[in-house]
């Protein structure tokens, strides 16, 4: 159920902010807000109906008449030979906002409206997480590891503006267009990567997420104006990720290290689409940073078995993801990508030189990680003790404190 309202809330919240206009995009996610919550106690009551879907889209158009008659602009919004006793062609007119076509073109201009150039980026970023994606300001602010409340004032700052400055809800075209799509392919990158490593979730994966950004992700790759590489570079890469996801959690909710994955279990379909999509990446002389991290993914989803991973060519990658993109996160996997190419002392004294990640859990496991393959178990259970203080989920606290008792008793 949860998988269905975080599907089709978005569909549903773009087809009506198509119908009431953007700047009233409260009224469009009240009547999205009540519809779920309606299908809640209905079923638990009635049972799931056999088309959930089609449901959820009777009881959003209900709503949406209730309102429009509750505001007395019903007539205003509606063909001129409307009359008030014609309930069947009320039902009509608003059947074509809910036509998948409809609904597709309402998701896609949604997304581009709210990347409006007036609207600062990180605003833009919330917004479209939060209504389209239907992430929760928790979630939205773990990924950016910034306080909840600042996603909070993110959020109305960006609707005040729109509301004050009536932003139109407009696909853009040509070169306006492609300075939006980075946005538009960032919120679906942090999407897919909240489902992939949640960081507000016991879980860990959480597989509506990803299905949801690679949903979307495929819905810009059809239409000509957002068919470009970096959108198969990114589709590349979810795709690749999206492959391990059943091989990385056991029955009992415990994190299965890739190391220790059981590879036969990777989905073959997945990789192929993939590697149809790093192909279609190729098109064009642009590099974006989706197309190193899908090579990246690519060199770990085509090797047989964790030995004979080609660190060397990961390394290189890392390389290049730094010159595009510098941060502490990317030093960091060039740091540990070198550690298995050059040996565990040179990815030691290279993850030592990473600023900014002192308060990481993953920092100091992989650091314990290193030098326990040198041998060096007092360093070892030092990086492992500070990395479970860190560690805020019990899976991840789990999977350190592992390793921290079979280093004790190794020693």
């Amino acid at each position: 159920m949860e998988h269905l309202f975080r599907h089709e809330s978005g569909k549903m919240l773009a087809v009506l902010v198509k119908l009431f206009g953007l700047s009233q995009v409260e009224i469009a996610e009240d009547i999205v807000q009540e519809t779920l919550l309606n299908a809640l106690e209905t079923w638990k009551i009635k049972g799931l109906p056999d088309d959930p879907r089609a449901w959820l889209y009777r009881s959003a158009k209900n709503r949406t008449i209730d309102y429009l008659r509750r505001e007395r602009n019903f007539k205003e919004r509606i063909a001129p030979q409307y009359q008030s006793n014609a309930q069947p062609l009320e039902s009509s007119w608003l059947d074509g906002y809910f036509l998948d076509s409809e609904i597709e073109d309402a998701q896609l201009r949604m997304m581009f409206a709210t990347c409006h150039p007036d609207i600062p980026l990180e605003s833009q970023l919330a917004l479209m997480l939060r209504t389209l994606c239907g992430l929760s300001t928790q979630e939205i602010a773990a990924a950016f590891l910034i306080p909840t409340d600042s996603i909070i004032k993110r959020l109305y700052r960006a609707k005040e503006k729109i509301r004050e400055e009536k932003l139109s809800l407009e696909v853009p075209m040509g070169q306006e267009l492609l300075s939006r799509l980075d946005a538009v392919l960032q919120a679906i990158y942090l999407l897919f990567n909240e489902g992939y490593k949640s960081a507000s979730s016991d879980s860990i994966v959480r597989h509506e997420l990803c299905a949801e950004a690679i949903r979307l992700g495929t819905l810009l790759g059809k239409n000509p104006l957002s068919d470009l590489p970096k959108t198969h570079a990114l589709m590349a890469l979810m795709c690749f990720h999206a492959s391990r996801l059943d091989s990385r959690m056991n029955a009992e909710g415990e994190i299965i290290l890739l190391e220790h994955q059981d590879r036969s279990t990777w989905n073959q379909q997945l990789i192929a689409l993939g590697n149809t999509h790093f192909k279609q990446s190729s098109q064009g002389n642009d590099i974006s940073v989706y197309h190193v991290e899908a090579a990246i993914a690519s060199y770990h989803v085509g090797a047989p078995d964790f030995t004979h991973t080609n660190w060397q060519a990961i390394f290189y990658c890392y390389n290049l993801l730094y010159n595009l993109s510098p941060s502490p996160v990317v030093a960091f996997n060039r740091a540990i990508a070198l550690g298995y190419a050059e040996g565990a002392n040179a990815g030691i004294e290279a993850i030592l030189k990473v600023e900014g990640l002192e308060k990481s859990h993953l920092y100091h496991t992989a650091l314990g990680d290193f030098y326990q393959k040198t041998g060096d178990a007092i360093s070892a259970k030092m990086a492992y003790s500070r990395a479970l203080e860190l560690a805020a989920l019990p899976a991840e606290q789990k999977v350190i404190r592992q390793k921290l008792n079979n280093e004790q008793k190794n020693g």
